[in-house]
This record gives structure tokens, C-alpha cells and sequence, in this order.
């Protein structure tokens, strides 16, 4: 059951991060703009490349890496001594989903225009959550490494 639902993760981060995080706008009585993981990290390499390089680490590499990995552990391709590192992933995969967080309250705040979440932002949360959950349920203990 713990490896169909880590092989679902590869199906649903690709669709999370094309997915609506938000939609905003500046005025109330015009349409709103959809931004996606990808737009978004569209927009950030042509105005700040550090930004653009960290976040694509946290929202795409490190929580797709961290599915690869728990799947390699699961069929026994990959040593359960890496388990610490993926976890490690996992924690680095939710510090974009906090980075986001901040973002809506900072926009909110200002108080100019109107922004909203979208159904991505839910569905990215709940794939990165998920992957945390099967971590911690996969209670398949580490060896012992002094031996």
C-alpha cells in the first residue's frame, strides 16, 4: 500500500506543479491571473537566478527526489542507510510550501488588489504532507551502522 501511494507522488507532484497556486490580480473587477510552480519559477529566472535556482531545488528537485528514493528503498535497489536523507529532502520540500505561505500573507497584507489560492496550492501541500506520511509510516529500521 506505502509503495502504490510514494509511486502516486510521481504522478501528482508533475500535476501540482502546473496546477493553480494562485490566482491574482490587481484590480477586483478584472480576471485574475493564474500562477503555477512553473510560472512562477518562469518569472523568477529572468529577474533573479539565486531565487529561481533555490526554489526549483525545493519545489522540484529535492520532493521528486525524495519519491525516487523511498520507491528505491521500497524495491530494494537502494540502501535503507539513506533513509536520513530523505527525510532531510522531505523537510527541504516543505520549506517551499512555507515560503509560499509567506508569500500570500505578505500579499494579503499590503491589502493592493485581490489574490486567492488555488487548487494546486492544496494538491502541491498534500503531495509534499504525503510523502512526509510515508516516511514516517515506512517504520522499516535503519541498520546499524557500526557493524
Amino acid at each position: 500500500m506505502l509503495k502504490a501511494a510514494n509511486l502516486c507522488l510521481l504522478i501528482l507532484f508533475p500535476v501540482a506543479w502546473f496546477a493553480p497556486l494562485l490566482r491574482a490580480g490587481l484590480l477586483p473587477f478584472f480576471a485574475l491571473d493564474e500562477i503555477s510552480v512553473i510560472s512562477g519559477l518562469q518569472a523568477l529566472w529572468e529577474k533573479d537566478v539565486f531565487i529561481a535556482l533555490l526554489v526549483t531545488f525545493l519545489a522540484l528537485v529535492a520532493p521528486l527526489a525524495k519519491v525516487i528514493g523511498t520507491a528505491l528503498i521500497q524495491f530494494n535497489l537502494m540502501s535503507r542507510r539513506l533513509k536520513p536523507v530523505l527525510t532531510t529532502l522531505g523537510r527541504l520540500a516543505m520549506a517551499d510550501v512555507f515560503l509560499i505561505a509567506i508569500y500570500i500573507v505578505a500579499a494579503k497584507g499590503i491589502g493592493v488588489g485581490r489574490l486567492e489560492t488555488g487548487w494546486g496550492l492544496y494538491l502541491f501541500t498534500a503531495c509534499v504532507l504525503g510523502s512526509y506520511a510515508i516516511t514516517l509510516i515506512d517504520k522499516t529500521p535503519v541498520p546499524d551502522q557500526r557493524a
